[in-house]
């Protein structure tokens, strides 16, 4: 628990601009804040604005040493508690997180530009969630009883892993960091985390909520930018799992340097995920699916959204038209402002990779991309990575839209009229994280949530990452399996063999 000064105040906090400052130059270790070794910071920088609202702790081996070193030896005593009791000290973190959801989904919708209603209060009450369920299952951490024979005594016991070293991305970094952090605490390991370089303020605030329960060193978090700060958290010889979301070229890296070691990794990638529709779906419920699983509210902005729809011919152009006006509907804008149904683009880099993608589609020959919303009016946003949703057809199978993971407000619309040739399309991709179907028909659907190579595939519905439903996929989409009692059992511990010869 918390025994030194801090700066940041007890009480959930109100106003997210003082509450960045007051989180300004620090990373948390050892149930403290600190600065870096270096001294040095970063900008934090609020996308809808354009302005400076804090300057984060430049970590670098130094500080991954001390945070690793201090997390190891916390990790002693919190592995010989039992694990009931690790699971209701977590449980009673996350009643304190649910104290603070307000401030943190002011806190993120500030670093992030994601909107308030629409997408940061409901991340924020996600984490809560996540870590009730995994507080809850400390009594799952069981072995067992194996026959041998008359005279022997052959168990098995599950033992954590040690440190965990979790580098986790900007687009939900509270849930994501929550679905590692849960089940490696309760499974005995103590944890640290690297946040991405956009987004290192909200999940600072939840370390830091989290050690007024926990023991001090269990839980400690970093930021820095990847190679100076998230390589050497990875390479410690200390560290003895790695968990990682982010892009398929940093996984790979990881992965790598995970087998040089000999360490398990845990790596979500990415997706290019289908949504297939059929002409007998719910036509109103279906559209809006389609906006939901284009994650829209969230600037298009994550590993499952719906970049590449597959319409059934007789209600693709009605379709089009109808998730068009939808999208028209929703209000982009300040994403504090309870009125805001889409907020910003997070980086200018991303926000320039985006428009790429996009002038490409609208120079293709033969493509129609439609624009839709409006671009905020408010001349304090003129700054902001602000872009409107885009709605392409036409485009062929091979043009880069379809192809890459775009991350950003855009999707690609195709007609079809075979069902086979839509199943080979929607596999046709290094991808496999995510797929949805709509439907009434339960042949059809049974088929291809069989036949889609995707680690989680939905019928008539698109529901984020929920905990207790497995979570992970497959081809270039990662390793391993998050948010499920499975995730926490094989990837964060290991299961060893007990024989007790008693004759």
């Amino acid at each position: 628990m918390l025994d030194t000064p801090h700066p940041t105040p007890l009480a959930p906090s109100t106003d997210p601009f003082a509450l960045a400052k007051a989180l300004s130059g620090k990373h948390f270790i050892g149930g403290r804040y600190v600065p870096a070794l270096s001294g040095k910071t970063f900008p934090v920088v609020n996308p809808a604005t354009g302005e400076q609202v804090a300057a984060a702790a430049e970590g670098d081996a130094a500080d991954v040493d001390a945070a690793v070193k201090n997390a190891a030896e916390a990790q002693k005593a919190w592995a010989k508690l039992p694990a009931r009791k690790r699971g209701a000290l977590v449980y009673q973190a996350a009643a304190l997180i649910r104290e603070h959801v307000e401030e943190l989904s002011r806190l993120v919708a500030l670093e992030t530009g994601k909107a308030l209603r629409t997408e940061s209060r409901v991340e924020a009450n996600n984490v809560a969630d996540i870590f009730e369920f995994f507080g809850g299952l400390g009594g799952e951490i069981k072995g067992e009883t194996v026959p041998f024979g008359p005279d022997v005594l052959n168990i098995t016991v599950r033992e954590p892993l040690g440190v965990v070293g979790a580098i986790i991305p900007w687009n939900i970094p509270m849930m994501l960091m929550a679905l590692k952090a849960a089940p490696a605490l309760v499974a005995g390991n103590s944890i640290v985390v690297k946040s991405a370089e956009e987004a290192p303020l909200a999940v600072l605030r939840i370390v830091e909520l989290m050690n007024r329960v926990l023991p001090p060193g269990v839980f400690n978090i970093l930021s820095g930018q990847g190679a100076e700060c998230g390589a050497p958290l990875v390479e410690h010889k200390l560290v003895r799992k790695v968990t990682f979301t982010g892009s398929v070229e940093t996984g790979k890296i990881i992965a790598r340097t995970a087998a040089d070691k000999l360490i398990p990794a845990t790596l979500e990638l990415g997706g290019k995920s289908p949504m297939i529709v059929f002409a007998d779906c719910d036509f109103e419920k279906t559209v809006a699916g389609a906006l939901t699983s284009m994650r829209f509210t969230r600037q298009g902005q994550s590993c499952t959204a719906a970049s590449r729809i597959f319409v059934q011919r007789p209600i693709f152009d009605k379709f089009v038209a109808e998730m068009a006006t939808r999208v028209d509907a929703m209000v982009m804008g300040d994403p504090l402002d309870e009125k805001t149904d889409i907020g910003t683009i997070i980086s200018p880099g991303q926000y320039e990779k985006v428009k790429a993608f996009i002038a490409e589609g609208a120079a293709t020959a033969g493509a129609t991309g439609r624009a839709c919303s409006a671009m905020p009016s408010d001349s304090a946003l003129k700054k902001g990575l602000f872009i409107q949703p885009y709605i392409f057809t036409g485009l062929s199978k091979d043009s880069r839209l379809v192809r890459e993971e775009i991350f950003g407000p855009v999707t690609v619309v195709f007609p079809f009229d075979d069902a086979d040739s839509v199943l080979a399309e929607a596999n046709d991709t290094e991808f496999g994280l995510a797929a949805t179907v709509w439907t009434n028909d339960l042949k059809i659907a049974l088929r291809f949530a069989h036949q889609l190579e995707a680690g989680l595939v939905q019928v008539n519905q698109n529901l984020v990452v929920q905990p207790n439903l497995s979570y992970g996929g497959v081809k270039n989409s990662g390793l391993g399996k998050e948010a499920s009692l499975e995730s926490m059992l094989e990837h964060f511990t290991h299961k060893k063999t007990i024989m007790v010869n008693m004759a």
